[in-house]
């Protein structure tokens, strides 16, 4: 995808001013969680103390106690590994990118160890927008086409949908977007 400046600051500017509704069916965190619903619009990067494990096929992919974690307002975290702690000999670039009105343009990779494969399951930010400078030489991965991903012990469902590539922990509360319907949350 390459777009203009000009471009890009319209593609920008329409994302952030897309009317946005909350679902009236939120659910009210308890003792130790959070809710999507409280996280911030822009989103927020913040460094994580767990430790982060994403595993394909039978080895770990990724392990880290230097992750960071992107909250935006409906969705899960998505958790970001240092690349020093990625398997990268496993990480094919590809040809797709995507637009993050906050975040800028996101680069994908294939994983693929064999003939195991899973098509643009990882992205990053090489040239992220200025706010969000603290994700650069970092990688994602959408837990739906790893085998497992943790954060601490405790195993992450995958976000529906797959768009946002969110993790879902017994601590985080919805509802989450990504499910038929929330697309205008």
């Amino acid at each position: 995808m390459v777009l203009s400046p000009e471009d890009l600051e319209k593609e920008n500017a329409k994302w952030r001013n897309f009317p946005r509704r909350r679902p009236a069916n939120m659910v009210r965190p308890g003792l130790g969680q959070e809710s999507v619903w409280d996280y911030p619009r822009p989103p927020r990067v913040e460094p994580i103390t767990k430790k982060l494990r994403v595993e394909f096929g039978v080895i770990t992919l990724a392990e880290t106690e230097r992750g960071l974690r992107v909250l935006e307002t409906s969705s899960p975290p998505v958790y970001y590994f240092p690349t020093q702690d990625v398997r990268r000999e496993f990480l094919e670039p590809t040809s797709r990118t995507t637009l993050c009105e906050w975040k800028g343009l996101a680069k994908y990779w294939t994983i693929r160890m064999g003939d195991q494969v899973a098509e643009h399951a990882a992205w990053s930010y090489p040239q992220p927008d200025s706010s969000f400078e603290a994700i650069r030489d970092y990688v994602a991965f959408y837990p739906s086409k790893m085998e497992a991903c943790y954060v601490g012990e405790q195993r992450a469902v995958p976000q529906t949908g797959d768009f946002y590539g969110g993790w879902i922990t017994p601590e985080i509360v919805g509802p989450f977007k990504g499910d038929p319907g929330t697309e205008d949350w």
